[in-house]
């Protein structure tokens, strides 16, 4: 496991997640610490598809204009069926995290590809099971990581967005707060 600082914030709505990346983003954050991670669609929505060009992921349906302004600002994504979760978009260094995961086959008791991924990451495994169940109700992962500066800064302007959930982890010790 990493030994990476990170906040991880839960959004009911992916507006409150685009404004709280607004918000990270007119607080220079830098966006390359930045990951989103969500369901994208429901099943009552038809995506039309998914197609990368070069660094970019394009994605068609409802919620197409959300994702598309990701792919713009954050840098990686990928589109993932992950058993017991479903269909997950995700932006951002989160991607390759939860890549190497796969490729090296981490195993980590109970938490899907992307639980390892974020594992992988210095989060721990009982708030993976807790993002987990977040994304299964269509809500929104928020993931920012760096120094432990460039995370408390974050955390900060994220307290200001009124997440529906919060936790900041540490390399050292991980404290957790719930709004």
């Amino acid at each position: 496991m990493s030994m990476q600082n990170s906040v991880v914030a839960v959004y009911l709505t992916h507006t409150e997640a685009d404004q709280a990346v607004k918000e990270l983003q007119r607080g220079g954050v830098d966006l390359r610490n930045l990951s989103i991670v969500g369901k994208g669609y429901h099943t009552d929505e038809h995506a039309v598809g998914y197609y990368n060009t070069g660094d970019r992921m394009k994605y068609w349906g409802k919620m197409g204009a959300f994702w598309g302004g990701f792919w713009g600002l954050l840098f990686g994504s990928a589109f993932f069926m992950i058993p017991g979760l479903g269909p997950i978009l995700a932006a951002g260094p989160v991607v390759a995290w939860i890549v190497g995961a796969l490729e090296g086959a981490v195993v980590v008791g109970g938490v899907s590809a992307l639980g390892a991924g974020l594992y992988s990451m210095g989060i721990p495994k009982d708030s993976i099971v807790k993002y987990e169940a977040a994304l299964k109700t269509d809500q929104f992962l928020l993931i920012v990581h760096g120094t432990a500066a460039e995370v408390a800064k974050a955390k900060d302007i994220i307290e200001t967005s009124h997440p529906a959930q919060f936790s900041l982890h540490s390399g050292e010790a991980a404290t957790a707060a719930t709004v």
